[in-house]
């Protein structure tokens, strides 16, 4: 686990002279400044700053001026807020090609420090959708898991994944490992995939999980993973904190 940052949790306070006769709203006299100090790397990512009802009592102004000019800065991709931790600088992006890795190994081979919480592992026979989508006997025995992943102690993503319970991990290795590197550990290696990927805005319950506001954008991903004899090991269906995450396309252009 990552050493926490202690300076990153003073809340920044915002030193600024408003001018109530300028033309310039004074949102927008909040909101520049702290724009500057982010862009120049003043205000390093996950820094705290201080929330909109401290900022409209020091600066004499209304509670929603405050609100807007930090709601801009979130819009803008500047701040991210969350329950329980704040309105923070955006932490740097997760930029990840798009290739059949995992995203554990993508992470902590970019130098970040992660963890996962398993907050679900259940046992149950397929159903006639499962049956279709993994390709597997009716009635077969089946793994549901459903992770939580933290990068430098924040929520990135929710996981689902459904594999069948022959080539499922334990509990315990996946608390420990990401669901390929615990594939490999018994020779189980994915080969080819077919992936889906989408946005959609998080519910009440997703929301909570990734500690984001109701309705926040999630990007999402749905794979189906086969191995070398044709198998499927695993289907997921992902959800990522759009405000950290992006995914890279190579593209080629056709030959003629």
């Amino acid at each position: 686990m990552a050493e926490k940052n202690i300076a990153t949790d003073v809340p920044y306070i915002l030193e600024v002279s408003l001018d109530r006769n300028s033309v310039v709203p004074l949102y927008q006299q909040i909101l520049e400044p702290i724009s500057q100090l982010i862009k120049n790397g003043t205000l390093q990512p996950n820094q705290l700053l201080e929330d909109e009802i401290s900022m409209a009592n020091r600066l004499n102004i209304s509670r929603p001026t405050a609100r807007r000019a930090l709601q801009e800065l979130v819009d803008s991709g500047l701040l991210v807020r969350r329950r329980g931790v704040g309105t923070r600088v955006t932490p740097s992006h997760i930029h990840r090609r798009l290739a059949l890795t995992s995203l554990n190994d993508d992470l902590i081979k970019a130098g970040h420090a992660t963890r996962t919480e398993v907050l679900k592992y259940e046992i149950h026979l397929a159903t006639a959708e499962e049956v279709e989508f993994l390709h597997c006997e009716q009635d077969e025995e089946l793994v549901t898991i459903q992770r939580l992943r933290w990068i430098d102690e924040q929520p990135l993503a929710l996981l689902n994944n459904i594999v069948p319970s022959r080539v499922a991990p334990s509990l315990t290795e996946l608390s420990q490992y990401g669901l390929y590197e615990s594939f490999g550990r018994h020779n189980i290696f994915p080969i080819s995939a077919i992936q889906t990927l989408g946005a959609k805005n998080a519910s009440k319950v997703e929301a909570e999980i990734l500690q984001m506001e109701p309705n926040a954008a999630l990007f999402t991903m749905q794979r189906t993973v086969y191995d070398a004899d044709g198998k499927v090991i695993e289907h997921g269906n992902h959800l990522y904190d759009a405000q950290q995450y992006k995914m890279t396309f190579p593209l080629v252009s056709p030959m003629k």
